[in-house]
């Protein structure tokens, strides 16, 4: 019997299982492969897990920190009012009360600003108000001094004291002179508060300059920005800031503010025109003729002390005077000669020896508010309009001392003046002749030049 078919078939079959074993192995290498990357993907999945768990707790500590943060951010809201002073004057009848008017500003303004927030900010919860104001005080006195808005330059001293007072986050900086003060101040302050997170808002009340423009404009290229800028209107803005202010929020608080600046008053535009003093005040003895010329420096000041209040004015309208009343006039026909009186350096000298001068007369005399102009010289070239005293009757003992008074204004001249019947100071009235200061030190308002002045006479100018 032949085996060769039985030899193939076994062959076949020894094939077949090791196809078989072959496969089992495959199989269970898959297996292994597959338990291996089973395991591999747990421990990915409980890794993403615990990451995930983790990142659940990290966001909610920050989340936790974030709102920490913001209730931190939102605690103490403010927003800041920076104001040029040459932009932004208070009213008149804030100025003229002094220490009071200062309070009464402070608050007005307060409010005013207060109202307008509520108006135009609502998101910001009842912030708190910092204001400052930069101002050349010296400037602006003699400002309103010659303007006649004020007859004491003391009034505005008290004014600012009053108004510091009054609020505890509102003040007025007396910035010195100097040109672009005002604004290199303003601009230093911005930057410091327009990236504080508590503050909502920045108000600048500037000047019409070229300066401020292009600040302004600056601040415009950076979009995130200008809605967190303001600005103040005070004095109508010109065509410097035209470009740009539209592109801001104005506030403007007429209430509190005046819309012009304060114009002094000078001798030229009005002397002309005003009639004579003889219809305005005549003398108890004799017309007035002519007027003469009125002080290049003098202004519709009493300088006066502390506590002064302005008056309201009230027309003249009776022309007698008393006999007792003296009042400075021109007589009639030729006129006379005057002169001014020099020392041996050509500086001018006044004769006034203050010393003399009760001290007590001297104070009541300064808190009458009398108008320098309309006692001194013999008429008041704002007589419709002005604040001061024209109605009192004045002994020649009190225009003695309303004369020293008005010396304690400085004339913008200074020594070099050469008007005759400038009334004002030309040397400080409390310094002694060879002495380079006095009592007051750098408070004084007179130039250190004023001071010392040798008051042996020894020319005479005459004009």
């Amino acid at each position: 019997m032949d085996s060769s078919p039985y030899l193939d078939r076994y062959r076949q079959i020894g094939a077949l299982d090791q196809q078989k074993n072959q496969l089992i192995e495959e199989l269970l290498q898959r297996v292994t492969d597959l338990e291996n990357s089973f395991q591999r993907e747990k421990l990915d999945h409980e890794r993403e897990t615990r990451f995930n768990r983790d990142i659940q707790l990290h966001e909610m500590e920050l989340m936790q920190q974030i709102s920490q943060i913001k209730n931190i951010m939102d605690r103490e809201p403010f927003v800041v009012v920076l104001l040029d002073g040459e932009g932004i004057i208070f009213k008149d009848e804030f100025l003229q009360l002094g220490e009071e008017g200062g309070r009464n500003a402070a608050t007005q303004f307060y409010t005013a600003m207060h109202t307008y927030l509520l108006q135009n900010l609502p998101s910001v919860n009842v912030p708190k108000i910092i204001l400052k104001l930069y101002l050349n005080v010296k400037g602006f006195t003699e400002t309103c001094v010659r303007s006649g808005i004020l007859a004491d330059p003391l009034t505005v001293h008290e004014f600012i004291r009053g108004f510091n007072e009054t609020m505890s986050y509102s003040e007025i900086i007396d910035i010195g002179s100097g040109k672009n003060r005002a604004y290199d101040k303003i601009q230093e302050m911005f930057q410091v508060f327009l990236y504080n997170c508590h503050c909502h808002q920045v108000f600048v009340g500037c000047a019409s300059n070229t300066e401020y423009a292009q600040f302004l404009e600056d601040t415009l290229n950076d979009g995130d920005l200008t809605g967190r800028v303001s600005l103040v209107e005070g004095v109508a803005f010109d065509k410097e800031l035209d470009a740009v202010k539209g592109s801001f929020r104005t506030a403007k608080f007429p209430e509190v503010l005046r819309s012009s600046k304060v114009a002094p008053i000078y001798v030229a535009p009005w002397k002309s025109s005003l009639p004579s003093r003889s219809l305005l005040t005549p003398s108890p003895s004799q017309q007035l003729q002519n007027p003469p010329p009125l002080s290049r420096t003098s202004t519709n000041t009493s300088a006066s002390g502390l506590g002064a209040q302005p008056l309201a004015p009230t027309p003249n309208t009776n022309n007698e005077v008393p006999d007792f009343q003296v009042v400075r006039s021109k007589g009639s026909g030729s006129s006379p000669v005057k002169a001014v009186e020099r020392n041996k350096y050509g500086q001018r000298v006044d004769r006034l020896d203050f010393k003399s001068i009760p001290r007590d007369d001297l104070n009541r005399l300064k808190k009458l508010k009398l108008c320098n102009y309309y006692f001194l010289l013999g008429e008041c070239p704002n007589e419709e309009n002005c604040y001061h005293d024209h109605d009192r009757k004045l002994t020649r003992q009190e225009l003695h001392i309303l004369s020293a008074i008005a010396r304690m204004t400085p004339c913008r001249f200074g020594l070099e003046c050469d008007d005759p019947e400038c009334i004002y100071g030309h040397r400080c009235p409390q310094s002694e002749p060879g002495k380079k200061t006095c009592f007051r030190g750098d408070s004084c308002r007179f130039e250190p030049v004023a001071h010392g002045i040798d008051t042996n006479i020894v020319k005479v100018t005459k004009i």
